[in-house]
C-alpha cells in the first residue's frame, strides 16, 4: 500500500517534469510531456553523438559539454560512464531538470530508464535515440544529489 501511495504522489510530478515513459499510442498520440523533443524513430536517419560522463580533478562533467543540433534532427546518444561513480543522463529543459533535481533530493535512490533519461553504473554504456522537434536551449544533466552542482550539465542548442 505504501508503494501505491508513493506512486500516486510521484506520477504527476514525473509527468510534469517531462520524464514520463512513452507508451505506444494511436492516432493523435503525442509526447507533449517531453520538453526537449520526442523519442526518435530508429527507422529514420540519425546522427551518432558519443557522450562520456566523468569525474576529473574533483569536477564532474560530460564530454562534450555543448552541442548544436538542427531542429528535426535525430540524435543517437551513445552514453558511457567513464567515472568511478554512478551518473545519469537526463535530457530536458533546464527548468524541468531543476524541478526534477529537487525531487531527487527527496528520493535519491530513484532510477531512470526512460526515453529521455538513463542511470548508469561506473563503466556502463547505454543509448538514447532522440528527435529534436523544438527550437531552443536544452540540457543533459545528472540529477543525483550533488552531481549537477559539481558540474554535470551539458548544453544543447537546437536551431
Amino acid at each position: 500500500m505504501k508503494i501505491l501511495k508513493l506512486a500516486a504522489m510521484l506520477l504527476p510530478i514525473l509527468f510534469s517534469a517531462g520524464l514520463a515513459v512513452a507508451a505506444p499510442g494511436g492516432a493523435g498520440h503525442s509526447h507533449a510531456g517531453f520538453s526537449a523533443g520526442e523519442p526518435g524513430n530508429p527507422k529514420k536517419p540519425f546522427r551518432v553523438v558519443e557522450v562520456r560522463m566523468h569525474e576529473d580533478d574533483g569536477k564532474m562533467g560530460y564530454t562534450p559539454e555543448n552541442l548544436t543540433i538542427k531542429r528535426g534532427e535525430q540524435i543517437k546518444f551513445v552514453i558511457s560512464n567513464g567515472g568511478e561513480l554512478k551518473h545519469e543522463f537526463i535530457l530536458a529543459s533546464e527548468k524541468d531538470n531543476l524541478k526534477h533535481a529537487e525531487l531527487m533530493k527527496k528520493y535519491p535512490e530513484m532510477e531512470h530508464d526512460d526515453p529521455n533519461a538513463k542511470s548508469l553504473e561506473p563503466k556502463a554504456k547505454s543509448e538514447i535515440l532522440w528527435r529534436f522537434s523544438k527550437r531552443g536551449t536544452f540540457e543533459y544533466s545528472c540529477l543525483i544529489p550533488g552531481h549537477r552542482e559539481a558540474g554535470m550539465t551539458g548544453k544543447i542548442t537546437v536551431k
